[in-house]
């Protein structure tokens, strides 16, 4: 029986993974996709079936994660944020070799206009990249379709299928139209692959997989030519021809209520199908491309179209080239009339993040302050995570930021470098995910570094998924290498304060590897603890 439930973008695309037969998900928390493996965490058809949920250390393990759930022959599905792609780049890629025995579905979710993100970088370039098929839903009903369809596609043609979804859709709401749980696929029985031999990459193995998945990718544009999510809408006014990727679509008909006038393409699976965009240049002389993220399109387009042929959109200045597509700057490409009538300036005051009054990274950086002050030529080399923030003002505790892990490996650089103190500041999840390996390197070279874990026990910048390393922080730097008289923990108060600085001096004047753990658990999970 169908129904209408109100879902995020996240989880209408999770709920359609769940009714597709999902076996398991595997994810490292990250806006914007944070709310995916939320909702099958608590969804009661998880429990019922037994579906995995549990959080993975970083993306890279939860890629190889899926890939052997794949291996199996169960339907699963990988989550993660753009930047988490980078992290995973090496079995992603690897997995294209492979190819998939059970359906294989990697969810990317980009922020555009990095609301919460370090860049913009395009999940779509990974599609062509690794040469597998993408889906790009325009909507909540069709990151609800796709799911089934993305399964299907993959165990079709043994492939992965990379997913993408944007920050607008997967974090606005809409009424979708889906199954009852009652009529959920069922999951798949286990089985190996028929011809196991491709899935050791070998190079004997893989020089024969990857001409065939060459081929294959021929195969794919076929597909995205007849795929009932690539369309072809006709339109009376053939002085402009509009190809709208992805939620851009959605734009673009929020200014045509009654509409479109102009021929559209509506592209949401890839390999991008060439024969619809030809057959749309013989119609229009003039092209815009709606495209959420780089002008990945835009760009191709050059090189197909023939002569005489102008194609517009965010190389020539038509739209935007950094930030988020809008029904705004949608309209103003299209020559319509403004409909602003103020300045976001004027609606929205600014509103600068700041850490949560009484969280203990407060306490640690307001220690640190008072003891870097004593060395002018040192510097805190951070991570990525809500401790963050304490690059703003008041504190300033922090130099620089780069990506997950990366306060560490940083630190032992410039350590090396001549500069000292050199300190690291990373949070507890983080460290799980990809400081592990840093501080090895540190402890193997030696390294005059003073490491700081600010441990609040929880994931918090994404709103308090559990922490890997809950409970076996000290062990594991333990078991790094790292002397167990250098494993100093304290817990971030004002009261504290003497001790921690006498602490953070000590560690800094001995020339030797040293990690500091500064541990209270995150105000907010606190709260939400004292509820339960």
């Amino acid at each position: 029986m169908a129904q209408k439930k109100l879902l995020l973008g996240d989880e209408a695309l999770a709920l359609g993974a769940l009714h597709a037969g999902l076996s398991g998900v595997y994810a490292y928390p990250g806006t914007p996709s944070t709310e995916i493996t939320e909702f099958i965490q608590a969804y009661p058809l998880t429990a019922e079936r037994k579906v995995h949920c549990a959080w993975s250390v970083n993306e890279k393990t939860a890629m190889e994660e899926a890939l052997g759930m794949s291996f199996a022959g169960k339907r699963t599905m990988v989550c993660m944020k753009h930047v988490g792609m980078n992290v995973c780049a090496d079995p992603f890629m690897g997995s294209a070799m492979t190819g998939a025995n059970g359906g294989l579905v990697v969810v990317s979710c980009d922020d555009p206009s990095q609301h919460s993100s370090q860049n913009e970088q395009d999940s779509r370039f990974w599609g062509t990249f690794a040469l597998v098929p993408v889906f790009e839903p325009s909507n909540q009903q069709e990151a609800y379709e796709m799911m089934r369809s993305a399964f299907e596609y993959s165990e079709k043609h043994g492939i992965p299928v990379l997913m993408r979804l944007t920050t607008r859709l997967s974090h606005s709401r809409a009424a979708v139209a889906c199954a009852d749980d009652g009529d959920a696929l069922p999951q798949n029985q286990m089985h190996t692959p028929a011809d196991e031999r491709q899935w050791c990459t070998l190079p004997v193995n893989a020089r024969v997989r990857y001409r065939q998945l060459v081929k294959d990718y021929d195969l794919f544009e076929q597909d995205a030519v007849a795929s009932p999510y690539n369309r072809l809408e006709e339109g009376p006014d053939r002085s402009l021809g509009i190809i709208a990727c992805g939620i851009a679509y959605n734009y673009l008909m929020e200014n045509y209520p009654d509409g479109c006038p102009h021929p559209v393409l509506k592209i949401s699976q890839y390999p991008y199908p060439k024969e619809l965009i030809l057959k749309l240049s013989s119609q229009c002389k003039k092209i815009l491309v709606l495209e959420e993220g780089q002008p990945l399109l835009e760009e191709r387009l050059k090189g197909v179209f023939p002569a005489g042929i102008t194609v517009t959109g965010r190389l020539d200045g038509a739209l935007p080239r950094t930030g988020e597509l809008s029904p705004d700057c949608v309209r103003e490409a299209l020559g319509l009339p403004s409909l602003r009538q103020f300045p976001a300036s004027e609606v929205v005051a600014p509103r600068p993040p700041a850490l949560c009054k009484g969280c203990g990274h407060r306490d640690l950086f307001t220690a640190l302050n008072a003891v870097m002050k004593d060395y002018p030529g040192g510097r805190a080399f951070s991570d990525i995570g809500c401790y963050t923030l304490g690059w703003l003002p008041p504190f300033k505790s922090i130099q620089t930021c780069v990506d997950m892990g990366a306060s560490i490996t940083m630190a032992l650089g410039a350590a090396y470098s001549g500069l000292w103190p050199s300190v690291a500041v990373i949070g507890d999840s983080t460290f799980t995910h990809s400081g592990m390996t840093g501080l090895l390197d540190a402890v193997n070279e030696k390294s005059d570094v003073t490491i700081c874990i600010s441990d609040n026990l929880t994931t918090g910048m994404t709103g308090g998924q559990d922490s890997a390393g809950t409970g076996r922080l000290e062990a594991i730097c333990e078991g790094l290498g790292v002397d167990p008289a250098h494993i100093r923990i304290f817990e971030p108060l004002p009261a504290n304060y003497p001790e921690m600085e006498k602490i953070l001096r000590e560690e800094i004047e001995y020339h030797g590897v040293s990690v500091i753990i500064s541990r209270r658990e995150c105000l907010q999970t606190l709260r939400r603890h004292a509820k339960k």
